[in-house]
């Protein structure tokens, strides 16, 4: 299902791009976030092109029917959907959006890929098969989270979404390298090892982190709530809690301080 899920992604990514850099409307939706011709187009083509792959499993997308939402919760399984995540990147024109893609089966994520379309980068991860990454033109290479060391720890944080707990972190390590980057691009840096954890303490929702949260794990990370939990999914709630993407799973991120 990888190679069809990937072929979605471009397409829907080259149905985006049709309406890149140009002056296009952005709508507000209820919770003040924006909305674009692009992220709707792109919904409608996910969503057609997942039912057609498979009829029986419901397709949960951020740009869903209210109908929609309301009847997810009898769930078991269901495609978990955010047809253009960053979309305040897009707008911007920084290259730094995806489509993003996760098969959800028991609130767990057990299949996620995330597509860059401006470079044609996509990662994916099936459960219990790794974690991969394919940049255009190439062939696919597996790759793994890195063990965390204090004494050069990366952090990845968001551009226009770091809040309080996310300062009071960089003031802990003072001498961490830190990355800003926009969308599930972030925990991408994690599954890679490229950084080392990435807090997010400020709201995001299931279709922002399902499949990238599935390339973490594959990859041997995870994604936790600031108890120590992994994060779920189909909650009655579809707002995240805030979360810890760490490439460690045994690193103790609230004790650990920078060496002087």
């Amino acid at each position: 299902m990888i190679d069809s899920l990937k072929t979605l992604a471009q397409q829907a990514g080259e149905r985006i791009l049709s309406f890149y850099g140009q002056p296009i409307p952005v709508e507000k939706k209820s919770d003040d976030s924006p909305l674009t011709k692009a992220d709707l187009a792109s919904h409608h083509l996910i969503q057609d092109g997942l039912r057609s792959l498979d009829a029986s499993i419901p397709v949960l997308s951020e740009e869903s029917s209210q109908m929609e939402v309301f009847q997810r919760r009898s769930w078991e399984t269901l495609w978990v959907v955010d047809p253009l995540d960053g979309t305040k990147e897009f707008i911007k024109q920084t290259g730094e959006f995806t489509v993003n893609i996760a098969l959800i089966h028991q609130g767990k994520p057990r299949l996620g890929l995330v597509y860059v379309p401006v470079t044609g980068l996509v990662y994916w991860a099936e459960a219990g098969k790794g974690a991969f990454k394919q940049e255009a033109g190439s062939d696919p290479i597996a790759i793994h989270t890195r063990p965390a060391d204090v004494s050069s720890l990366s952090i990845v944080a968001s551009r226009d979404h770091a809040g309080p707990m996310v300062t009071q972190l960089l003031e802990r390590f003072p001498h961490a390298q830190t990355r800003s980057m926009g969308s599930s691009l972030k925990f991408c840096l994690v599954a890679e090892g490229a950084a080392d954890l990435y807090l997010r303490d400020v709201p995001t929702m299931e279709w922002d982190t399902a499949a990238a949260q599935c390339v973490v794990e594959q990859a041997g990370g995870c994604v936790r709530d600031l108890e120590g939990n992994d994060l779920t999914y189909n909650r009655a709630d579809l707002r995240n809690p805030s979360l810890i993407t760490l490439g460690d799973r045994g690193f103790d991120w609230n004790q650990a301080r920078s060496a002087d």
